[in-house]
């Protein structure tokens, strides 16, 4: 019992650390909350489910140039949306108070949801059911090749993200402009250039996520991103805000903790623990497991 709910909330994690590292990596450059990530987890999803059931008989014939093609019109559209929104939502408030930016991310948030509503469906879409899942066991747990996959490629995407941040020029940029925009401004380094990069990599990472979150539950709807876009912040905030490491061992946290709730007590209570753990951890600890990784900008 014990490790077949271990299993599923792995599973579960994968997608929510996935999430999570769109709003930690925001914030850490940005001080900001971006309320908006759960519409562009929305629209992955959505960008996925019509890039599964829209490509040519042949692209589908090809599994694994089929799958890479629906992560990748999934990833950039997302990207490209988030992008969107901070050219449009938050860059002409980046000089207004912390408040004026979080009610425009508010606004877009609705704004989104809405807009799928009204154009697409209010109604539950059934995911294409393309990915072929085979059943294992290993002494006694269940274990499906879905949920393999999940995990094998949310682990692939966070350490490709991880050596990105940390090897690479950019990603030192990046780092820099967490620090102080004024100084790396002075030392060459292109701030709203960065800022664009980040909303790219945390939507591509939050469209990728949606993906996955429809492939395993097999439905999406308009509002599929408010509870776990909730969770996926209770995640970075668990983990500490700004803090990337952090970020991906709290969604796995959580949930494993989700999983455990539902195997052991109901599923009722499943939210009920998970931001009772969220209160505990700002009241213990209110910079996160990790800390934060963020100072304040100039």
């Amino acid at each position: 019992m014990f490790f077949q709910q271990l299993v599923n909330g792995i599973t579960l994690g994968s997608i929510y650390a996935l999430f999570a590292l769109g709003y930690t990596m925001v914030y850490g450059i940005l001080l900001m909350i971006n309320f908006a990530h759960s519409e562009i987890f929305m629209v992955g999803a959505y960008l996925g489910f019509w890039a599964l059931s829209l490509l040519p008989v042949w692209v589908q014939g090809w599994t694994p140039g089929y799958f890479t093609l629906v992560f990748a019109i999934a990833m950039m559209g997302a990207g490209l949306l988030a992008v969107t929104i901070e050219r449009v939502a938050y860059r002409p408030l980046r000089r207004a108070s912390r408040l004026a930016p979080l009610i425009s991310a508010i606004g877009v948030s609705i704004f989104l949801q809405n807009l799928i509503q009204v154009t697409v469906s209010a109604q539950s879409q059934p995911y294409p059911d393309t990915f072929k899942i085979s059943h294992y066991e290993f002494f006694g747990v269940q274990v499906n090749s879905l949920q393999i996959f999940i995990f094998a490629l949310a682990i692939s995407a966070m350490v490709l993200l991880q050596v990105f941040i940390t090897k690479t020029r950019l990603g030192k940029a990046m780092r820099a402009t967490a620090q102080n925009h004024t100084v790396s401004q002075l030392m060459g380094i292109n701030v709203n250039f960065i800022i664009t990069v980040t909303f790219l990599i945390g939507g591509a990472l939050g469209g990728l996520a949606g993906v996955l979150n429809g492939m395993y539950y097999g439905s999406i709807k308009f509002n599929m991103g408010f509870f776990p876009g909730l969770k996926a912040f209770t995640a970075a905030v668990v983990g500490g805000i700004g803090n990337i490491k952090g970020a991906m061992v709290g969604g796995f946290l959580l949930g494993i903790i989700e999983a455990l709730t539902v195997g052991y007590i109901s599923s009722a209570y499943k939210d009920v623990i998970l931001f009772a753990v969220l209160i505990l951890v700002l009241i213990f600890r209110p910079s996160g497991i990790f800390g934060e990784e963020v100072t304040e900008k100039t």
